[in-house]
């Protein structure tokens, strides 16, 4: 619990962000100035970071004698992921689409960046087997996604997870979910597992082929 001065006099604030939205450091932000509306309470925070010192703002909800941190804060400023030299030369398309899909959910558009992820996947396992047969190119360009894993795609573990990342994205754009018990979170999990696997491919073969028996 900490207190913090507001429009209201003094109150006692729980929970605080642990991560700036400027500078992306985990953090123990500063409470500087409250403003109360109503059941919710905005709270000033100054990044301690002394490469940042960045002020935003946490929210709080009203608790009885208290206010409990939302877990939201002002947005600041957008991260984009970073993907190895394998997947850049697989697919820079995925890359693109991907960091558009997570800018999307870092502005809270939780309902749409699912599609964007989904969208990303089907770039990037696309791109992944024309690479390994390139004269189907038009072919694979036009199959449903569902249907290149399962023709095209030989390693079990990318086809494993990348059937069930196929599996979530789809839900993500349809009006009844099939797997209600999984989340995005879900889907992006099921993202990295396949590019892992892939540049495990990458990496395996690579490796044979330098030092063959």
């Amino acid at each position: 619990m900490q207190n913090v001065q507001t429009n209201r006099g003094t109150v006692s604030i729980d929970g605080s962000p642990d991560k700036c939205p400027f500078c992306h450091k985990t953090i123990t932000p500063t409470p500087l100035y409250g403003h109360i509306n109503g059941d919710y309470l905005e709270v000033v925070l100054i990044c301690p970071n002394l490469h940042c010192t960045r002020s935003f703002i946490g929210y709080y909800k009203s608790y009885s004698q208290y206010y409990m941190f939302t877990g939201e804060t002002t947005i600041g400023t957008l991260e984009s992921k970073g993907f190895s030299s394998i997947i850049n030369s697989i697919s820079q398309d995925f890359i693109l689409i991907y960091n558009q899909a997570y800018a999307a959910e870092q502005n809270g558009l939780k309902e749409i960046c699912g599609v964007g992820y989904r969208k990303a996947l089907e770039f990037l396992i696309k791109d992944y087997i024309i690479i390994k047969n390139p004269s189907e190119k038009e072919k694979i360009e036009r199959k449903l996604l569902g249907p290149c894993i399962t023709e095209y795609v030989d390693d079990e573990r990318i086809k494993s997870v990348s059937r069930r990342a196929v599996w979530l994205g789809n839900d993500e754009t349809h009006y009844i979910r099939k797997w209600e018990g999984k989340s995005l979170e879900d889907l992006k999990k099921l993202i990295d597992l396949t590019l892992h696997w892939i540049e495990m491919e990458d990496l395996t073969t690579s490796f044979e082929n330098e030092m063959p028996e």
